[in-house]
């Protein structure tokens, strides 16, 4: 439909979150499902939704709002810009712009020649030093 990368939806997954329609599975994390999601006005975004079992704990979603207000100062210069969150939803979203590209793993794998057989990539970031030098790394944050 939409390219490399991206796979349908299953059965149980929702049809929107919050007012963004969803249309494919993009990915997902230790902490929640990625999907590829369409607004109103028919952009293509990036709307992570929080797994259940964090979306119950009370520490988790008052980390998650800081790191939403954290990514919205950031203001898209080192990552995808925020358009839209809830974190008082149950369970809790974020939504970014999407943009199209490569895994993180087909990334390393291209870079790097080695191909990962891992969920998690505890490679050093593609970019180097600026990264660690970034906003995004300033702080007692978890990663969007």
């Amino acid at each position: 439909m939409f390219g490399g990368g991206l796979k349908a939806l299953r059965t149980g997954d929702p049809e929107r979150v919050g007012p963004y329609r969803l249309l494919a599975r993009l990915g997902a994390g230790g902490m929640g499902q990625v999907y590829l999601g369409r607004s109103k006005g028919r952009r293509l975004v990036a709307v992570k939704v929080v797994h259940p079992h964090f979306a119950d704990n009370a520490s988790f979603r008052r980390r998650f709002a800081k790191e939403v207000a954290a990514a919205r100062r950031i203001g898209g210069f080192y990552t995808a810009q925020v358009v839209d969150a809830d974190t008082g939803a149950d369970p809790p979203w974020l939504v970014t712009e999407y943009i199209a590209g490569p895994t993180l793993h087909e990334a390393v794998e291209e870079v790097t020649g080695v191909r990962s057989s891992s969920t998690s990539c505890n490679s050093e970031p593609l970019d180097g030093e600026s990264w660690w030098r970034s906003p995004v790394h300033d702080g007692d944050r978890i990663y969007l």
